[in-house]
């Protein structure tokens, strides 16, 4: 039986959270460990300084459940180091909102799998539009047969996949694309600002990349690392310098 956890950005009573639930039991033990309240843009931030409240609650379907006051990557963290476990699939999502592109680096639904790639976990990242979770209910347990029937997690191990809403036309793997979401500045009151997004993204179509190909109807799933280093860059200055790569 396969030992599952999810978590997610949008906050353990979300409605995405609940359909990866209602799928995810059928597949083993599932444990649920999310953000109290909402959480979205924290990436991979934790909370390091300050205690936090983590309780145990009821949640449907899932064989146990913790509400944790602090950032996806931490919901990770606790349901692996604190409750000392080792999971074969972690899931976060289902996200209310694509995640796409360089926007990728703001998602917690994307920070929660990144901290599971550092215990040595595998991740999926599910992200879908706003407007409904319809698309995500029908295609999520298809989007896991795809990756197992490919035997796509020989080749990695952290997966961001983008189910568009309404038709889809099927399954493309894609490379993380540029810009989907900027924002402005308005200050509101004396002091206080907020920032308000809107899209810059261009389709070009081009089906090799996560943005356009999610925006023209494919399932896109990238294959993502936690691998910081600019492998050319530093295989380029090592040359020049004579070091040994």
């Amino acid at each position: 039986m396969m030992k599952i956890l999810l978590t997610n950005d949008d906050g353990i009573d979300a409605e995405g959270l609940r359909v990866v639930a209602d799928w995810a039991k059928n597949l083993g033990h599932v444990t649920v460990c999310a953000p109290k309240v909402q959480q979205s843009g924290k990436s991979h931030a934790i909370n390091i300084y300050t205690p936090f409240e983590i309780k145990k609650v009821d949640y449907e379907g899932a064989d146990e459940a913790y509400a944790v006051d602090s950032s996806p990557a931490d919901c990770v963290r606790f349901g692996t180091i604190g409750l000392d476990r080792h999971y074969d699939l972690v899931l976060s999502g289902v996200n209310k909102g694509l995640n796409m592109g360089e926007d990728i680096m703001y998602s917690g639904t994307a920070g929660a799998i990144f901290e599971a790639c550092t215990r040595g976990m595998k991740g999926i990242a599910f992200s879908t539009g706003v407007a409904h979770f319809d698309s995500a209910r029908q295609w999520i347990d298809r989007v896991y047969q795809f990756v197992v029937e490919n035997k796509i997690f020989n080749c990695c191990d952290v997966l961001n996949v983008n189910i568009p809403i309404g038709d889809v036309k099927g399954f493309r793997i894609t490379k993380q694309g540029g810009p989907f979401y900027t924002d402005s500045f308005a200050e509101v009151e004396k002091n206080m600002w907020k920032q308000t997004g809107y899209c810059v993204h261009q389709n070009r179509h081009d089906l090799s990349i996560d943005s356009d190909a999610t925006t023209d109807g494919y399932i896109t799933i990238t294959p993502l690392t936690i691998e910081r280093t600019n492998m050319k860059a530093y295989e380029t200055i090592c040359d020049r310098i004579g070091q040994d790569k």
